[in-house]
């Protein structure tokens, strides 16, 4: 059985599209999770009459994208876990071939499919070109703190088409069987938004399991359809879990050189754009994200 887990934060019918998609899916043997992260009105009714093969769960507050997903788990029975935002949509046969994939590769602690934009006009999907959002990921340079998603922008000319070892999966849609969670232990819910995919990438392979990249299996992401709703909240939580990821995952010199070049660099240059700019609302989301980053 495979468990398909995602949270809904005042998007319900997003939520409905990926449902629809799910079921849509050859793959019979899921039970779904809808977990709904304290949204302004409760959808609760629209889930339960139009989708009753789906539990739902209601969180009276907001736990952000580790903490919903977190609070589904004790009531997910699935010997691996999919879990899908809710502005995505699965490809037809994606499943199957993500469990393919643990079937060809054992040690396999998390996977990704491929992701693509999902094209804004969605009657000429099959006739306009496929653009790539998620092929892999580079590891987080220990001199930035920052890396590069691999295929972002790219038009889909097959050049993606083996699985790939990667450094990190893509939150968007990341599958992994329930031993590693028992093992390794749920994503961590501090970050809130941003970094916790990255960070239990990083704790999965130090368990000694590998985190690959399945192009044969393809999701469609609708990007920021929350988050551009969520103003100077993307600089402070973009800042501030950059500076604790470095903390949780890097020591010694590595940490040394990475606080080094956040004082130097991007403290003085972030500052002066936003001054610049006279953006002082992410002025001060920035500033507090690098205290907080550094004194929690």
């Amino acid at each position: 059985m495979v468990t398909i887990i995602t949270v809904n934060y005042n998007e319900t019918a997003t939520t409905c599209a990926l449902l629809d998609s799910i079921r849509r899916q050859g793959y019979r043997d899921v039970e779904v999770i809808v977990v709904d992260n304290a949204s302004r009105e409760n959808p609760a009714f629209i889930f339960q009459t139009q989708y009753p093969e789906a539990k739902f769960i209601r969180s009276d507050r907001n736990l952000g994208f580790a903490g919903g997903n977190n609070l589904a788990l004790p009531f997910a029975h699935g010997e691996y876990l999919f879990f899908v935002n809710n502005d995505a949509e699965l490809e037809p046969g994606c499943i199957e071939q993500l469990l393919q994939h643990f079937e060809d590769h054992s040690n396999t602690g998390i996977v990704s499919p491929l992701i693509c934009y999902f094209p804004e006009d969605e009657t000429k999907r099959k006739a306009l070109p496929v653009i790539v959002q998620y092929a892999g990921m580079t590891p987080v340079s220990a001199f930035t703190g920052r890396n590069r998603t691999i295929g972002q922008r790219e038009q889909d000319r097959g050049q993606f088409v083996r699985p790939m070892l990667t450094a990190y999966t893509h939150g968007a849609a990341m599958m992994t069987p329930r031993v590693v969670i028992e093992q390794v232990g749920p994503m961590w819910d501090g970050f809130f938004l941003y970094y916790e995919e990255l960070d239990w990438c990083e704790r999965i392979r130090r368990s000694g399991f590998e985190v690959w990249v399945e192009p044969r299996a393809r999701v469609w992401h609708k990007e920021s359809l929350t988050i551009d709703k969520i103003g100077t909240q993307k600089t402070y939580f973009l800042t501030r879990n950059r500076i604790l990821f470095m903390r949780r995952n890097f020591n010694g010199w590595r940490l040394t050189v990475f606080f080094t070049f956040l004082f130097l660099v991007i403290l003085p240059k972030n500052t002066l754009f936003y001054v610049i700019s006279g953006d002082f609302q992410n002025l001060r989301a920035f500033w507090n994200a690098i205290f907080k980053g550094v004194s929690c």
